[in-house]
C-alpha cells in the first residue's frame, strides 16, 4: 500500500516532468498542421528552425554533428584556439545554443549559460558563430539547436568543450 506521502511525490515528479522541453526531438510536430506542407517526408530534412526552440537530445547523430560543428569553428579560427590544456580557473564558460537551418546556416545564436563578471564574452562568441556560417551541413539531421560550451581564457583564445584537450590541475 502507497502512502499518501510517496502518491503526492511520486504525482509532483510527473508533473514536473512533464513540463519539461530539453529531452525533446526537434523534429516534433507541431498541433497545428493546417499550414504546414503536405510535401515533407522523413528523408526530407526540415528547412526551418522550429519557432518553438527545442534542445535535441544527444543521440549518435547529434553527437557526430557537434564534433563536425566545433571542427569548423577551430578550421575558421586556427589562431584563436588555446594551444594545450586549459587553466584550472578559465575566464569564462559560456553554454551557446545555435539555431541552423536544414543547410547549416545560422539563423539564431543564444545562451543559456554567461558569465556575469564577463559579459563581453557572450557577444564575441556570437559574433564569432555568425561570421563561421554556415556550418556543416546536417544533413538527415536537419534543421536543429548545436549546443556546446565555451571555455574562454583571458587572451580571447578558446577551446569548444566538445574538441577540449581537458584542463591543467594547476
Amino acid at each position: 500500500m502507497k502512502t499518501p506521502h510517496r502518491l503526492l511525490m511520486i504525482a509532483a515528479l510527473a508533473l514536473g516532468l512533464a513540463g519539461c522541453t530539453t529531452n525533446k526531438p526537434a523534429e516534433t510536430p507541431s498541433a497545428d498542421t493546417s499550414s504546414a506542407p503536405s510535401t515533407s517526408s522523413s528523408d526530407t530534412p526540415s528547412a526551418e528552425v522550429p519557432t518553438v526552440r527545442l534542445i535535441t537530445m544527444q543521440t549518435p547523430a547529434i553527437k557526430a554533428y557537434r564534433k563536425l560543428g566545433a571542427r569548423h569553428i577551430y578550421d575558421k579560427y586556427p589562431k584563436r584556439i588555446y594551444k594545450g590544456k586549459i587553466p584550472p580557473l578559465v575566464y569564462a564558460v559560456v553554454v551557446t545554443e545555435t539555431d541552423i537551418d536544414a543547410t547549416g546556416k545560422v539563423v539564431g545564436v543564444h545562451f543559456s549559460r554567461t558569465p556575469s563578471h564577463a559579459p563581453e564574452v557572450s557577444g564575441k562568441i556570437a559574433e564569432l558563430i555568425k561570421d563561421a556560417s554556415p556550418l556543416p551541413n546536417p544533413g538527415k539531421v536537419g534543421a536543429h539547436t548545436y549546443v556546446d560550451t565555451w571555455l574562454w581564457d583571458k587572451s580571447g583564445n578558446f577551446q569548444l568543450d566538445t574538441l577540449t584537450l581537458g584542463q591543467r590541475s594547476r
